[in-house]
């Protein structure tokens, strides 16, 4: 091991050597990491203490506050989802009527079989293992098992779909046991493979409208948008946790994954951050968070679990966190430089320090409980 490529974390004392990180690069601790989560989740549940609906954005930010409940064990960011779950009835789309469930974009309530409201049974989900009251998975088991008789597969039509809905289907398999859900899992991640995916770069389109070349940025070349990659990239991790080690379809995910990280790897911008539009930094220039934030999460993944090389990607890692840490976040604890809800990368959208959003933070929240974990194992 060469010492350039050192860097240590210290935890409870002991200087912990971690492959793949430079030597001279400000330690970071366990305390460190927790006290950047109190800072961020303490000002983002201060400012907005009214509770929204269950649809995507306010959902994704309650994902990421459960992660942060994770290591935190903080009660209060517990009360906090339980509160905004039950608000929901612990439902996303409210229709009881079957007939006429959708599944194409819409903010109704017909629109129960649309991933931007399936997510939200993520976090239900986590609050059933604090408190195992059926009542908080009920409608989850409903609509999932029946989804998973209806004989379509373009559910996931478009990249944010993976993140909402294929968490949801693993966990389901995990609760039941029903090898049904990995079987129709994995009949919609190849049909969104198929559509959106580009094994040349080892990115994802948004959706079929951005396809290259019927899809090009200002400079003609092909727009893969960074939050669209930071949904998949954040989402296979949680998939893989819940497959069986001997799975046949483990090694598909994976195969996906390491052609992400390599791709993203290899666009990532001087300062640690990926620019809206990640191979055209000039069509949208400047950074983004929330697609960084899924990034750093979906790296210090693979390094914790060793399906990265940390030497390769340990450097990623690193200045994407130093990223969101030093520059993202404000001294109040606001996360800045979120790009607002939208689908693509927008020439001359401003994105600065006071651009914030729900969903955003709950990506922070998530890459900062993945880097308590990277830490913690890497004691051991």
């Amino acid at each position: 091991m060469q010492a350039s490529k050192v860097c240590g974390f210290v935890i409870a004392g002991c200087l912990v050597v971690i492959p793949g990180l430079r030597a001279g690069e400000p330690v970071r601790t366990k305390a460190e990491v927790l006290e950047v989560i109190g800072k961020v989740n303490d000002h983002w549940q201060e400012q907005h203490p009214e509770h929204g609906s269950a649809f995507w954005h306010r959902a994704v930010y309650h994902v990421g506050n459960m992660a942060a409940y994770e290591v935190t064990k903080d009660r209060d960011y517990l009360r906090f989802s339980t509160e905004w779950a039950e608000r929901n009835d612990w439902k996303g789309a409210k229709s009881d009527n079957r007939d006429e469930w959708r599944y194409d974009y819409g903010e109704t309530d017909r629109h129960v079989l649309f991933g931007d409201w399936q997510v939200c049974f993520q976090v239900y989900f986590d609050l059933y293992k604090e408190s195992r009251r059926a009542k908080r998975i009920e409608r989850a088991k409903e609509v999932m098992s029946y989804q998973i008789t209806t004989p379509e597969k373009d559910y996931l039509w478009w990249s944010d779909g993976l993140f909402m809905v294929m968490p949801v289907m693993s966990e389901m398999f995990v609760l039941t046991g029903d090898d049904e859900y990995l079987t129709k899992l994995r009949e919609y991640f190849d049909y969104a493979r198929d559509l959106m995916y580009d094994e040349e770069e080892g990115l994802f389109f948004r959706d079929a409208k951005y396809v290259y070349p019927r899809h090009k940025s200002v400079n003609g070349r092909k727009d893969f948008w960074a939050r669209g990659n930071g949904w998949v990239f954040a989402a296979l991790p949680m998939v893989i946790d819940d497959l069986p080690e001997d799975h046949p379809d483990r090694a598909h995910y994976l195969e996906i994954y390491r052609e992400m990280a390599a791709g993203l790897k290899a666009s990532q911008q001087e300062d640690g951050y990926w620019t809206r539009s990640i191979l055209d930094p000039a069509h949208a220039p400047g950074p983004e968070a929330s697609g960084t934030a899924f990034f750093t999460c979906g790296f210090l993944w693979g390094l914790r679990t060793g399906v990265l090389d940390s030497g390769d990607y340990g450097p990623v890692a690193r200045e994407a966190w130093d990223f969101l840490t030093t520059t993202s976040l404000q001294d109040d604890g606001r996360v800045g430089y979120i790009q607002p809800i939208g689908e693509k990368a927008i020439p001359g959208q401003v994105v600065d320090a006071s651009s914030t959003a729900d969903f955003g933070v709950g990506a922070f929240l998530l890459a900062a409980a993945e880097m308590v974990r990277f830490v913690e194992s890497s004691t051991q």
